[in-house]
């Protein structure tokens, strides 16, 4: 196997630890002839252990030796799978070595372990090329990419040439994309890498909800669904805030708003106020890709001592380098203006001809004067709110009468935070968990 993995050039560039090249190490220790036989049957059972755990992670089915090297392929982000993510294969000497680099992975693909479980003692791999999970939760992996590697991994199997490998790829990465931006929808911020790299992790259970999901609110929907649409099609759009009560659907309205464009090429980043330093990594990182972006700030407000706002500020306008045309910030907020305001910030106010001139009012407020959209969510009045109430129950499949549903959706509301959308949200899985249908 270390001779195949040796001839890979652009696809070469794996760790040391990955279970690749952990399996390449052991099968050519068997080959060897001078091996701890029960050292080697540990190292083996680790590593199946560890496809194991992809396997499951991602959903894989059928081959997972095969699935994992189709893994492999979709998530190594390199010069020549970014560029192929953006215009697919084009013409240039890079494919020749890429096709040298696929005609390794059909040898892998087809590698014959029988050596290594017949001086081990094994069968572990013999399974693993026909394996069949037992139920696939649907919050324990990521469907959307567990289809997709199936599907290419099946392609992949049946490829007679380099050549055939090489287009089935690339088109992948031309409709797809390559890494975890072609796989999943949102993402957070991790720990940077060894290099010092900035790094994501795919969030596998986004919640699945949809615009339609969230009752009234139709002006603020439409307002969010035509900035958006506006981006994912290449036109001028704004950064959006969305401001009002807790509890009246501005984290979900963006969650639905990441679903509805999904297959448009819109992807979420997730950010926290303590990781606002890092935006400028952030952004570096995804403005060449081929995806729109939003980044994500949720519950946004700033206390008085605090001074992240100020990397927010320049990041989205005022930098010297201007925002990048893939990316948009929207942030949910239950404050106006975002910064905390004191009777303090009032005092060096002068007025004259009707204009007040506060060094320390204007540079809290010019931060929500850079969102070119603010949409307003304010508390339901008690008319929408039993009607939220009840359109939930149905969609629940909650037969009870409106008249009884607004008598214990009021009841509710008195001893469960008032009226919102989310309180009507929590009155119906009460009555869900009490059986009342």
């Amino acid at each position: 196997m270390n001779q195949i993995i040796s001839k890979l050039i652009i696809y070469g560039d794996l760790p040391k630890d990955s279970i690749l090249m952990e399996l390449a190490d052991i099968c050519e220790k068997v080959k060897s002839g001078v091996f701890n036989k029960d050292e080697l049957i540990t190292r083996v059972y680790k590593q199946v252990k560890r496809l194991l755990i992809v396997a499951t992670d991602y959903g894989f089915d059928k081959n997972l030796w095969q699935n994992y090297l189709t893994y492999l392929l979709i998530t190594d982000e390199n010069p020549f799978s970014i560029t192929c993510e953006k215009i697919g294969a084009n013409k240039g000497s890079v494919n020749h070595f890429a096709k040298n680099d696929f005609k390794a992975f059909m040898e892998l693909f087809h590698y014959d372990f029988s050596y290594l479980e017949e001086a081990l003692g094994v069968d572990c791999f013999s399974t693993l090329s026909s394996y069949h999970a037992i139920g696939k939760p649907e919050l324990m992996y990521n469907k959307n990419v567990s289809e997709k590697v199936q599907e290419l991994s099946d392609k992949l199997a049946i490829a007679n040439t380099e050549e055939e490998f090489f287009a089935y790829v690339t088109d992948f990465y031309r409709d797809y994309g390559v890494g975890m931006f072609g796989l999943n929808k949102a993402f957070r911020i991790g720990s940077a890498d060894s290099k010092g790299h900035i790094t994501f992790q795919a969030i596998n259970n986004m919640d699945k909800v949809m615009l339609d999901d969230l009752i009234g609110y139709e002006i603020q929907k439409k307002k969010l669904t035509d900035n958006t649409r506006a981006f994912v099609e290449g036109r001028k759009a704004n950064n959006v805030l969305l401001f009002g009560d807790s509890g009246t659907g501005k984290s979900t309205s963006v969650k639905a708003i990441v679903n509805e464009f999904y297959d448009k090429g819109l992807r979420m980043i997730e950010i926290y106020k303590h990781q606002f330093k890092d935006l400028s990594n952030v952004i570096a990182r995804i403005k060449n890709r081929n995806y729109k972006f939003v980044i994500y700030m949720d519950d946004l407000s700033f206390e008085e001592f605090e001074v992240e706002y100020k990397f927010l500020k320049a990041v989205i306008e005022g930098g010297v380098e201007t925002r990048p045309e893939n990316i948009l910030i929207y942030a949910t907020s239950n404050r106006r203006h975002l910064i905390k305001e004191n009777w303090k910030d009032r005092n060096d106010v002068e007025y004259k001809e009707g204009l007040h001139r506060s060094d320390t009012m204007e540079e809290k407020l010019s931060l929500v004067n850079r969102f070119g959209v603010t949409i307003s969510y304010s508390k339901p009045t008690p008319k929408e709110y039993y009607e939220i109430a009840i359109g939930l129950a149905r969609r629940a499949g909650i037969t009870m009468p409106d008249e009884e549903i607004k008598q214990e959706a009021n009841k509710w509301e008195l001893s469960h935070g008032g009226i919102s959308g989310r309180t009507a949200q929590q009155f119906v899985n009460y009555l869900l968990g009490a059986g009342s249908l």
